[in-house]
Parts: C-alpha cells; structure tokens; sequence
C-alpha cells in the first residue's frame, strides 16, 4: 500500500466522522440555548402562508347585489373569470372588489355570497327578489366548476379546500327578506341558505335593527316573542343566525334565548369607533360565554378611518376583550362603496396576514404581533367551530317539529306595516 493511498483513506475516514458527528446533533434536536424571536421578516413569512394551511373563510361579500345592479343577473355573457379592474362599468365602480383572479390571489378558501334585496321591497316583493339573488349565486358557481364549489357545511368547505376552489356559502342578509313567514325561513334553508341577517337597516315587525339606538326615545322591540320562535326555528335547522345590521337591544336578547353560537357576520368594534353598526364590549363578552364569532367588516365608515391600520386596531382591540378563538373576517366588499388603502379588494388578505404576522402597522407604531396558532384561527378555524356547533343544535333536534304558529298581526300593527297588501291573508289574527 503506497503512503498516497494510505493518507486518502485517512482523509476519508476524517470526513466521515464529521459528518456523523453532525448527522447526531441534528437528530438529537436543537442545542439547549436560547432561542431568540423570530425576526419580523419571518414572522411576516409565516403570515401568508396560513392562508395555504386553512381556508380563509369571509363571511361577507355582496357581489351578487353587483350583478343585479350592473347585469341583471344576466351572468350567461358576463366572465367573472377576468380582470374586471379594466371592464368599461365594473371597472370604474368604487364598490366592485371581487373577481377570480383575484380571489385567487388573495388565497379566499370559502366565501358567503349574499343574497341582499333593499329594504324598500319588505312586505312587497322581497321573497320573490330574494330567489332571483339565491338563483344568480348558484348560477355563478355553476358557471365556473374550476374555481369555486357550490358547499352547505362545514365538510363542503373542507372539501372545497382541499380541492382547491373557493368553498361558495349562500345567505341571505335581512329577515325582511323572509316576510315574517317561518314556511320562507325553511324553504331557504332547503335551497341552501345557511345565515340569514336578522335585519337590515330596517326594522322588522320582530326585531329592531340598529339605527334605533341612534334615536331619540325609540321605542325599543328589540326581539318580540313571536321573533322569537325565528331565533329557534334557525337553530333547529342549522341556520348560522347573524346578528350584524341588529340594534344592540336585540343582539342581547339573542344572546339570551339561542341554543347555538351566533355570528356577527360583518361588523366591528363599538370602542375602537362608535357607530351603531358595530358591537360594544359587554356584547363582546357574552359573546365568548355563547362560543359564536364576530367578523370584522372593512367599510371605511364603520371602522373610522381609510386605513388598514384601521382594520388591524380592530382586531387588536376585540382580541383584547374576546381572545383569539372568536374573531374572523367579514369584509363586505361589493356591498360598500369605500375600503381602507391597503385593503382594496379580494386579492390583499396576504397583506393583511402578513401585517398581523409582523406586528408594525404602517405609521411605524408596534403591536403584539399574531402567533401562527392566532392566525389560523383567524383565517377560518373560528368559523368552522362555530358552524359546526351550530350543526350538532341542528342534529340534536333533529327529531322535533317545526314551529307553525304564523305572527300575530299585532305586531304588523305595532310595526307599521298592516296596511301592506301580502297582510289581507292575515286578518283572521286580527
């Protein structure tokens, strides 16, 4: 053996060692030293990359209000699969935020598409127009198999996820919509209505929407006791019950009588910015006690600014009051008509994660930035417990009745609705 071939084996045998050596301390795990906190650009990192772990689920978005308004709902030659920033109508809009490619971009993993009609039609048309919007919804999903998946429940939304398509949810925004008819409560549910608004702007004749609490010496209803038996024939179903758009009067009478988590489908906090349309803090609280979720809404006029930064103290403020484990996103995009810098449509939730994630808003000012656990909970891990609560209600009553009892006409009267023509079948509750 020449001295060459000996001092490669030794050479060889040398590395060998280091790489064992090496090889037993990466097994063994990390060096019991401390570990300093991730810098911000990683936490940024991790920020949007929650969105590829869970699906971000909005609770809130009135695109179809937009395909009434600009096309009728006539979706046959309309292409939502297009840069709609650059369409002659939609582009212009200050109110249209939703495409697919931009869904796609902004990672949406599920999405609750509303089916709104204005107040003006309540006691007129409003059942009628409703249907037109839930059939426009499942056109529109129809329309596009690749990208979004019709879904009624928590394993749809799964499913849709793992598929990756946005999971597309139907509600119905306003109990207007149902014309105090409990048999038009269940027909919607069949049809795949899974939360309906229990007012909007407009009071019902059970329930009080918020812009009472603006009034001076209001007479408050807040939730009759016919409204009631809505609040429990929704949970009988399964029927999400979103309290947003109520007065505050009925978001503590709800709290009271559900038999399920509620959800606060797109509103924002009372203490950060006091409109009547957001929630106060000892709602926040029983809102934990009932285990439901508040959705936070991005329209300018409700979060008091034109910021993200705006959104983010939100979340900061009612994360300080409810925790982590109940708060969501409900962004309301198409249905407003202005959104903060930064949050202009629904390709920009991977800033809004990162944001969080790093914990700096963009004056420079800090904040407690949000672990990834928080994160995923944010994005949708909320919600799904919340639904999926509500559907254990739905099957633990499986077995009883529905409620049948149509709504005294005392209370159209008390309402100032009786004099409306769908109320003549009603006389004989006079």
């Amino acid at each position: 053996m020449s001295l060459l071939s000996s001092a490669f084996r030794w050479t060889l045998a040398l590395c060998f060692l280091l790489l064992s050596a090496l090889l037993s301390l990466t097994l063994a795990g990390p060096l019991a030293i401390d570990v300093e906190e991730p810098p911000a650009s990683a936490r940024q990192l991790f920020g949007s990359t929650v969105l590829d772990e869970v699906p971000l689920i909005d609770g809130h978005n009135d695109l179809p209000w937009n395909l009434y308004n600009y096309e009728r709902n006539r979706i046959n030659q309309f292409e939502l699969n297009s840069d709609l920033k650059q369409h002659p109508v939609w582009g212009p809009s200050t109110s249209s935020h939703t495409d697919i490619p931009r869904l796609r971009a902004g990672k949406v993993g599920a999405q609750f598409w509303v089916a709104y009609v204005s107040c003006s039609n309540q006691y007129k048309d409003a059942v009628e127009r409703t249907l037109e919007q839930i059939d426009v919804i499942k056109r529109m999903v129809r329309k596009y198999p690749d990208h979004l998946k019709y879904v009624t429940g928590t394993d749809g939304i799964r499913t849709a996820f793992e598929e990756g398509k946005v999971g597309s949810l139907i509600a119905v925004e306003g109990g207007h919509s149902m014309d105090s008819r409990l048999a038009v409560l269940r027909m919607y549910y069949e049809l795949g209505v899974r939360y309906m608004t229990l007012t909007h702007s407009c009071n019902t004749p059970w329930a009080d929407a918020s812009p009472i609490d603006d009034e001076t010496d209001p007479v408050l209803r807040n939730v009759s006791v016919w409204g009631r038996n809505v609040i429990w024939e929704m949970n009988r179903l399964g029927m999400l019950i979103d309290l947003s758009h109520v007065s505050h009067g009925v978001m503590v009478d709800v709290l009271e009588h559900t038999k399920a988590p509620v959800i606060f489908s797109h509103s924002s906090s009372h203490a950060v910015y006091q409109h009547h349309r957001n929630v106060r803090d000892e709602v926040l609280k029983s809102l934990v006690a009932n285990r439901g979720i508040i959705m936070v809404n991005f329209y300018t006029g409700f979060i008091g600014g034109n910021s993200i930064d705006n959104v983010v103290a939100h979340l900061n403020y009612i994360k300080s009051i409810t925790g982590p484990d109940y708060i969501g996103l409900g962004s309301d995009f198409d249905g407003v008509g202005s959104v903060p810098a930064g949050l202009d449509d629904v390709s920009k939730y991977p800033d809004l994660f990162d944001m969080l994630a790093e914990g700096v808003y963009r004056t420079g000012e800090t904040f407690v930035p949000w672990t990834r656990e928080e994160l995923r909970a944010l994005a949708g891990e909320n919600l799904l417990r919340v639904f999926g609560e509500v559907e254990r209600v739905r099957d633990s009553m499986a077995g009883v009745a529905p409620y049948e009892d149509l709504i005294p006409y005392a209370e159209f009267v008390d309402a100032g609705v009786a004099d409306q023509p769908c109320m003549s079948d009603l006389e004989i509750h006079k």
